[in-house]
């Protein structure tokens, strides 16, 4: 059987990889790799401190977090266990943070953020948390050569591509679309939306 701290090496939730433009390494955070119902709190944080911690240590960087492919139920360790992994991070580390970089939000995840990121996260982080809708619009703050982002991160933004208003929370994702077909023949009754504006 594979231990915790084993399985976070596997998946790479966590990695120092590349720099941003200001020369700042990066730790890149990937969400949907985190096996949260297979980990301890405990767990994460001794990895953090034993892996993670020791290459940022007494220097500014940056957080990458990638968003795409985040389940409430399957990887994300909710409330409680997100303020005690943040709070595991020694203070002189946390003030190092200088940017996160919020890769593909949606509009669950920004709200969350502006409700629950005051109790969760201190000392202004919440100030320097940088969304991030395309990956294109990443390489502005960030080294494209030294990032290597995985496949589904640029799959989500295809998909984005085709359905823009998912991103910001203003259509649904649960039901399929069919792109490039006429509308003129469609039995479903359109509504002018002129008057709401």
């Amino acid at each position: 059987m594979i231990s915790e701290t084993e399985l976070l090496h596997k998946f790479q939730v966590f990695k120092v990889a590349g720099r941003d433009k200001c020369g700042r390494k990066i730790l890149q955070v990937t969400g949907k790799y985190f096996p949260a119902r297979n980990l301890s709190v405990d767990a994460v944080t001794k990895y953090l401190e034993k892996n993670i911690l020791p290459e940022l240590e007494n220097q500014p960087f940056s957080v990458l977090y990638l968003h795409a492919g985040v389940e409430k139920s399957e990887n994300f360790p909710g409330i409680s266990g997100l303020r005690a992994i943040y709070d595991s991070i020694p203070v002189a580390v946390r003030e190092n943070i200088e940017a996160v970089y919020f890769v593909h939000p949606g509009l669950q995840s920004r709200l969350f953020l502006a409700t629950f990121g005051r109790f969760i996260f201190t000392g202004g982080i919440r100030g320097k948390i940088k969304y991030v809708s395309r990956v294109d619009y990443l390489w502005e703050h960030l080294r494209r050569k030294e990032v290597e982002l995985p496949e589904f991160v640029y799959d989500h933004d295809e998909y984005l591509e085709y359905r823009p208003m998912i991103g910001y929370g203003l259509e649904g994702d649960d039901h399929p679309r069919v792109y490039g077909m006429s509308t003129v023949d469609s039995p479903v009754i359109m509504y002018s939306t002129r008057c709401i504006s």
